[in-house]
């Protein structure tokens, strides 16, 4: 049984159907990379993974873990054990670091049952994650995300990777906006986390992070469905030819 399964998945926003019978699966220890062009509805379907209150879900299921959780709000799902990195993450004023990662572990420690987490093991808990995700501690008394560079709040957001330890995380363009230098850090950071108990989803239309984070498993998606899958070959494909040539394919 795979992790993730998205089955015959149609997907509307407003009027506009955006998702056109997508299915996917994604298991434990395997990294998916999502591709395609723009306006293809991959940031769609990390969305409608997660439960996003402005999408409807027409017909179809998303199932984790066995279990049907279409219609299961966000929180229920991240309490769950999914994660997603945003494409655009949003700045908290008046909210320090320090105090949303306490309040996101404490979240999940009380999904499972448990106790709060003291504050001399969270200090060490986030001293160890930031050094994982090459973070400076300063980040810590800084107000989330406010004034950061646009690396800066992807780091951020691998950082919350590193900490919480999902068990299936989504990346919706992670990679978007950052120099080489700073990619590197976001890419040696989800290189870090990622192990045999983790699913991870990367969707990105670049092929440059997929030179760093090795995926095991390459979907092409295109006009709301996935229309072309293979292995790491087919980024070095797509990277040499564009998508074009799938385009036609579907086209024909």
């Amino acid at each position: 049984m795979p992790q993730l399964e998205i089955r015959d998945l149609h997907v509307r926003a407003g009027e506009r159907e955006i998702l056109r019978g997508l299915d996917l699966a994604v298991d434990k220890g395997e990294i998916h990379a999502l591709m395609g062009p723009n306006g293809s509805g991959k940031s769609t379907l990390a969305n409608a993974i997660m439960g996003h209150p402005g999408l409807e879900v027409t017909s179809g299921q998303v199932l984790y873990n066995g279990d049907d959780i279409t219609e299961a709000a966000p929180d229920e799902r991240a309490r769950m054990g999914l994660f997603m990195a945003f494409q655009y993450p949003v700045a908290v004023p008046g909210v320090t670091v320090t105090k949303y990662l306490r309040t996101v572990l404490n979240a999940h420690r009380d999904a499972h049952g448990e106790e709060p987490i003291p504050l001399k093991e969270f200090r060490q808990t986030v001293e160890a994650a930031m050094k994982l995700t090459n973070v400076p501690r300063d980040f810590s008394s800084r107000y989330l995300n406010e004034g950061f560079s646009g690396g800066e709040k992807k780091r951020m957001e691998i950082l919350q990777l590193a900490l919480q330890r999902p068990e299936l995380a989504v990346l919706d363009e992670t990679d978007s906006g950052l120099d080489i230098d700073a990619l590197r850090v976001v890419a040696n950071g989800v290189n870090a986390v990622a192990g045999p108990e983790m699913g991870i989803l990367i969707i990105t239309h670049y092929q440059r992070i997929l030179h760093l984070v090795q995926p095991t498993h390459v979907h092409v998606m295109y006009q709301g469905r996935i229309v072309k899958e293979g292995g790491p070959d087919l980024v070095t494909e797509l990277e040499a030819k564009g998508y074009a040539w799938i385009t036609d394919e579907v086209a024909a």
